[in-house]
């Protein structure tokens, strides 16, 4: 008579009972309590920007006295002019990110799946300008594009001052070292003997980066674009420092506008700046999958 056992229950009697996996309660609590840290300022920021300014002075902002409406996120928007400034914002992050990923895909693939002499030395040289302050270079920047003579037609200032292009090229420039070197260790990763298959049936080196590279690198370049996109979007030194014209500024300092000229009114404050929040947000959340799978590839073999 055969008896008939799952697999399951067949594993479990096989293993000895001391190699059973624990349970990490320990894990689960500092991970909780991590996440609470983080999003409480988040939460905090919401509750207060969700209360009006007579309910806080009248109870204080520990309270829980409502009520509670969204009239400050109507006043923050219509007076900070968020529409605009989200599409300035939406000027400098998109065409910084795309440059950035480019031409940081370019670089990775040179150093990474090319074996010539300097690949190891130029790895080094963009990974080691990461570590260099981008305000020592504040005033040398500044100078530079205010010197730079421009026709008229291209900036109203006559130089690279007051202009998104300033912007974008600064970022790119100071984004791409962290990029190059996060892309190189993914494409190291991958098989050789994909290019090397490649490279008999005659395809270049811009085919071998373009149709067999590229495609692969779909996880980490969104791993990237979300970091980028929060990292530039929320840049508030560059454009603030090269951009004089309060027009094209970023959403980052439309926060200012909700400022009083004797007194702040910090629910509204509040809500403007959870109204900052949402795109970063929204993009976070779409591209989540693809965003731990990015940075999970390559953790583990087999």
């Amino acid at each position: 008579m055969t008896t008939l056992t799952t697999p399951r229950l067949a594993r479990t009697a096989a293993e000895p009972a001391g190699s059973r996996p624990r349970r990490h309660y320990s894990t689960h609590i500092v991970l909780i309590v991590l996440a609470v840290m983080w999003l409480l300022p988040l939460g905090w920021s919401l509750y207060t920007a969700l209360r009006p300014i007579e309910s806080t002075n009248a109870h204080g902002y520990f309270s829980i006295a409502g009520p509670y409406n969204f009239d400050n996120f109507v006043t923050a928007w219509n007076q900070g002019g968020f529409s605009k400034y989200f599409w300035n914002s939406a000027l400098i992050t998109v065409p910084t990110v795309v440059l950035t990923l480019f031409f940081a895909s370019l670089m990775a693939f040179a150093v990474s799946r090319v074996s010539w002499k300097f690949n190891i030395a130029l790895l080094i040289l963009f990974t080691a300008g990461n570590l260099l302050p981008p305000q020592v270079l504040a005033a040398p920047l500044f100078q530079m594009f205010k010197h730079l003579e421009l026709p008229y037609w291209f900036s109203d200032s006559g130089s690279l001052l007051n202009t998104y292009i300033s912007v974008i090229v600064v970022d790119t420039a100071f984004q791409i070292g962290f990029c190059t070197f996060v892309l190189s260790n993914y494409m190291k990763a991958l098989s050789h003997d994909l290019t090397e298959a490649a490279l008999v049936d005659g395809a270049g080196i811009w085919t071998q980066y373009w149709s067999i590279i590229m495609p692969l690198c779909r996880p980490a370049f969104a791993a990237l674009g979300t970091l980028e996109v929060i990292f530039i979007y929320n840049d508030f030194f560059w454009p603030l420092l090269f951009i004089q014209n309060g027009d094209r500024l970023p959403v980052t300092t439309a926060i200012n506008n909700l400022q009083g000229v004797f007194l702040s009114n910090y629910n509204l404050l509040a809500a403007g700046a959870t109204i900052t929040v949402i795109p970063t947000l929204v993009i976070y959340l779409v591209l989540q999958r693809q965003f731990v799978a990015g940075l999970t590839l390559g953790s583990s073999k087999g």
